[in-house]
């Protein structure tokens, strides 16, 4: 009797401890399968962040960055990592977002290691590699310095717009002389020998006297959803800054990570793992946010239709 006892006890609170957890507010994320926000997000899940903070996380693996963004406007997810410049096309069509900060890396400048390229006067008559087209964030803060300094690389230098793998044999194979793209490809690149960043992207922010830690990259909800869910929001937050702390602060946890890196080789690893923590966004501050306004208007958005500093997330106290 008394073993029935403890077994009905032990059913009940298994029951009660699993409605406690299907009991939380879903909170459900796009995510790409291989994309570095997955990294973040495994680990909440994988230390219970979600639940500490008093919600469940539900990731939604895809493909591609289309399918993710496809799934945040159709309403399929709550929200997924996307671009600040996308967020504001989609403040500019009257579709606001609420921009939860992710990252700040914008993306890197490699050269071969024994290239003479060190500074952005040295691209005159090279051979350029740019990942994501003309509307490239890192190309155009590129193109802001050079023209302050009386260069138009569009005309004094040889453009090839291509995908960050492809840019990246074309470096291997000299067809190109520098590329510009993404941080990880970067961070792959210099994670093998013969490989280096020609100078430092946050360099270009500070001649252009902006902020050199801007978060670039968000977790995107839509604003109305947002407004009706703070305290989701809040929660979820909360779980992204201590899963940054753990992962900046060991690395054990990257070695289980490191099957969704790719199994990348030692020093490629390492790479990928301080190029993420670099990223790791600062607090948002009313200056960083206008410097994140200021960015906008420098790769073309509207200066009378930006997305409002109430846009922008902050931490709670």
């Amino acid at each position: 009797m008394a073993a029935l006892i403890c077994l009905v006890i032990s059913l009940s609170v298994g029951v009660h401890a699993r409605e406690g957890v299907s009991g939380l507010p879903a909170l459900s994320i796009s995510v790409l399968q291989f994309g570095t926000a997955h990294w973040e997000l495994d680990h909440i899940l994988h230390r219970g962040l979600d639940r500490e903070n008093g919600y469940r996380l539900e990731l939604k693996p895809v493909a591609n960055l289309p399918a993710s963004r496809l799934a945040v406007t159709s309403g399929s997810v709550n929200g997924a990592v996307a671009d600040l410049l996308w967020a504001q096309s989609r403040f500019q069509a009257g579709t606001p977002y609420r921009y939860v900060p992710f990252s700040s890396q914008i993306g890197d400048i490699v050269v071969a290691d024994n290239s003479t390229i060190r500074s952005v006067a040295d691209l005159v008559g090279k051979r350029i590699g740019v990942a994501g087209g003309p509307d490239s964030k890192g190309w155009i803060l590129l193109t802001k310095v050079a023209q302050r300094r009386g260069i138009d690389l569009e005309q004094s230098t040889e453009l090839q717009f291509a995908a960050p793998p492809l840019l990246s044999q074309a470096l291997k194979r000299g067809q190109v002389d520098i590329i510009v793209t993404y941080w990880h490809f970067a961070a792959r690149l210099r994670g093998e020998a013969g490989w280096r960043s020609a100078f430092s992207m946050a360099d270009l922010l500070t001649e252009l006297d902006l902020d050199r830690n801007l978060p670039v990259l968000g977790y995107v909800f839509p604003e109305r959803w947002a407004q009706d869910h703070g305290p989701l929001i809040d929660g979820f937050a909360a779980s992204l800054q201590q899963a940054k702390a753990e992962l900046a602060d060991s690395e054990s946890p990257w070695q289980r990570l490191r099957p969704l890196m790719g199994n990348p080789e030692d020093g490629v690893f390492t790479a990928l793992r301080e190029g993420f923590v670099a990223g790791t966004p600062a607090p948002q501050t009313d200056k960083r946010i206008a410097d994140l306004q200021r960015l906008m208007t420098f790769t073309g958005a509207d200066p009378e239709h930006l997305m409002p500093a109430n846009l922008f997330y902050r931490s709670q106290p």
